[in-house]
């Protein structure tokens, strides 16, 4: 790949440019001139404007050609013609040097016909000299002969998709890894061709796609970069696109609404990554409101629909069976927002493990949504209740940990009547059959994620607007620390939130850093960074890699990613004009009647080109100069490789 972010199906790379090149618009100028005033001279001679061009023929003929008749008159003739030929083809020879119409042709009209004529044989022959993936040549390689041609036939006949082909190209790779691995996997591609290794919820491709697809190279294409100076040499006019070596490293999107967040950036990604996971590659969870144009529910294999009576599935409001793990994220959950101190979690945190420890040793299980809003609220038969628990289980240590939450219970300043009021957004009749801790249902875990999983996650529309971000910081706080703490690393696992506002925090900031090293990757979609603490919007976008700015956004947003771009060295050009003053009386009387005639002045330029060091988006650039249906974005890869910003055509 030349540069991070550029779409590897079909693309071609440019050459390097030629310093000593004649810009486009000067070549094409001099050529048209020139062609004109061949044009020209041409017209003048044959109309018999000019007469010398038939000296040479008069002077190398015999007199009589000119004087005889019959067979010397057409001899006479036909030197003309010939001798008109030469002349015609020696203008033309001179014209095409002086106009450079050989560099017209090979840098014009060569490309052009060359993309007319062989555009579909491009696109669907293989490169030459590289290998026919068709004939899976890794197959044949290890002496397969047998499977590659099981398999090349389901391709050919139309039987296997570009999903089938990476799932079973991977688990041959998995195979040859293991031992025992080999005769497994050959049993399985007889016997079942292309369906070999399905994802086990038996689905080999998405109901629909909204987006192009590379799936061997993990990539998804949202736009192509614009033909412009502005944007790096290698990304104009190519296609730009995301894959797991991008996302992995955090992509944030700010646009307002209607500048086509969902539908141009977090739908394309999600599909990829549930295409991924068809292949048995990647993970996903998706999380957005009711309604969002996030793809259809059958392109997932879990879709919690919270306040929704009729889902069929539902959440862990804990994600954890260790109680002060729980307890750290439900903090991060109900305070991590807006204005939050990072003590207040500390204290939070603190709070919440004083209740669910004693609470987990007592019961086997952690308390429902109303227990726990009684246990915060202090309720005196609660406590009994649980210490009288505890005694009968044996446990005087957390005895003492609950005496001391009910202490604290009682003291002016406790944090628990504010969780208190936080957990009972949750405690409403719309969420009355969700956060399930009875064991009568298995709700969704992030741990779940070691597998590869779709998971989408819808949450309430309208009229819990501050559930719908409690919930959105709680999966946030789950997800980051479920990704730090899984073994298995092998699969890509990443969160979308279509609308992260409110939801960022100091704790989750921090989380980002430590997702890069756990192979897992968060997408962000913001309206604007002020739905984003102020204190936090300068470390928000430092710590994600790839960075995308919609149309229409502010000036105060487009000053934090100016900042995080950075400046670059450009030749600038200054031109100074003075009054022309030189010359004697005759040239001062032109140049009175000439400023007579047009009001202005004669002057004499001076030009200074020179190197200085700019911005290279700056704030007002993004808030005034991006057109709708575009984007600026920059990539960052995993392994530390990044690109500069590039301007993106959305719709291209």
């Amino acid at each position: 790949m030349d540069a991070p972010g550029i779409y590897g199906f079909g693309h071609t790379p440019r050459p390097e440019p030629d310093p000593k090149q004649m810009p486009s618009r000067r070549l094409l100028g001099g050529a048209l001139l020139t062609l004109l005033v061949g044009l020209l001279v041409w017209s003048l001679f044959r109309d018999g404007y000019f007469d010398f061009w038939i000296w040479p023929v008069i002077w190398f003929t015999p007199d009589h050609w000119r004087s005889g008749a019959g067979t010397d008159t057409n001899a006479f003739n036909a030197a003309t013609r010939l001798w008109a030929a030469v002349c015609t083809f020696l203008l033309a020879w001179i014209c095409a040097r002086i106009g450079n119409w050989r560099q017209v042709w090979q840098r014009f009209a060569v490309p052009t016909l060359r993309r007319l004529v062989t555009e579909d044989v491009e696109t669907s022959a293989p490169v030459q000299g590289a290998p026919d993936l068709v004939e899976w040549p890794e197959l044949r390689a290890a002496n397969q002969h047998g499977l590659a041609d099981r398999l090349a036939g389901e391709v050919r006949v139309g039987r296997m998709n570009d999903v089938d082909y990476v799932r079973i190209n991977r688990a041959w790779a998995v195979a040859r890894a293991g031992a025992g691995g080999v005769a497994a996997f050959g049993d399985a591609v007889l016997g079942e061709g292309a369906a070999a290794f399905t994802h086990p919820s038996g689905e080999r491709d998405l109901p629909r796609r909204a987006a192009a697809h590379d799936l061997l190279a993990r990539q998804v294409r949202i736009g192509r970069g614009v033909d412009a100076e502005r944007n790096p040499y290698q990304h104009r006019g190519s296609g730009i696109a995301f894959d797991p070596a991008l996302l992995g490293t955090g992509l944030l999107v700010v646009g307002p609404s209607g500048a086509g967040k969902t539908r141009t950036v977090v739908r394309p990604v999600a599909e990829s990554l549930c295409l991924q996971a068809l292949t048995g590659q990647a993970a996903v969870v998706v999380v957005g409101t009711a309604g969002a144009e996030l793809g259809s529910a059958d392109a997932y294999d879990v879709v919690i629909g919270l306040a929704d009576p009729s889902s069929r599935y539902d959440l862990d409001l804990y994600g954890s069976d260790d109680p002060d793990v729980a307890a750290g994220t439900l903090a991060e959950a109900l305070v991590d927002g807006p204005g939050a101190r990072q003590q207040d979690v500390r204290r939070a945190a603190t709070a919440l493990s004083q209740i669910l420890g004693p609470f987990h040793a007592a019961f086997g299980r952690f308390p429902s949504v109303p227990e726990l809003r009684e246990l915060l609220d202090g309720t005196p038969h609660a406590f009994a209740a649980l210490r009288q628990a505890l005694d009968a289980a044996g446990a005087p240590g957390l005895v003492r940990e609950l005496d001391a939450r009910e202490r604290q219970t009682a003291q002016r300043g406790d944090i628990a009547p504010q969780l208190a009021d936080r957990i009972a957004l949750l405690d409403r009749p719309a969420f009355a059959g969700f956060f399930d801790v009875t064991g009568r249902s298995r709700p969704f875990t992030m741990r779940a994620l070691e597998h590869p999983v779709r998971v989408r996650v819808d949450l309430p529309a309208h009229g819990h607007a501050e559930a719908a971000r409690v919930l959105v910081r709680l999966v946030l706080a789950q997800f980051t620390a479920a990704m730090s703490a899984r073994r298995d690393r092998s699969l890509f696992a990443c969160l979308v939130l279509d609308d992260a506002a409110h939801a960022v925090g100091a704790g989750s900031v921090r989380g980002f850093a430590r997702l890069r090293s756990a192979n897992a990757g968060v997408v962000l979609a913001l309206r604007t960074l002020d739905e984003v603490p102020d204190d936090l919007r300068t470390a928000l976008v430092a710590a994600m890699g790839c960075r995308m700015v919609m149309s229409g956004v502010t000036t105060w947003d487009g000053k934090h990613f100016a900042e995080a771009w950075g400046t670059a060295w450009v030749q600038t050009r200054d031109v100074t004009r003075t009054p022309d003053q030189s010359g004697g009386f005759t040239r001062r009387l032109s140049r009175g009647v000439r400023k007579v005639f047009t009001g202005e002045a004669v002057t004499t330029e001076s030009v200074t080109v020179r190197e200085v060091e700019r911005e290279r988006w700056s704030a007002s650039d993004l808030a005034n100069g991006v057109p709708a249906g575009h984007a600026v974005v920059s990539f960052t890869t995993t392994a530390g490789e990044s690109a500069p910003p590039v301007l993106v055509d959305l719709r291209g």
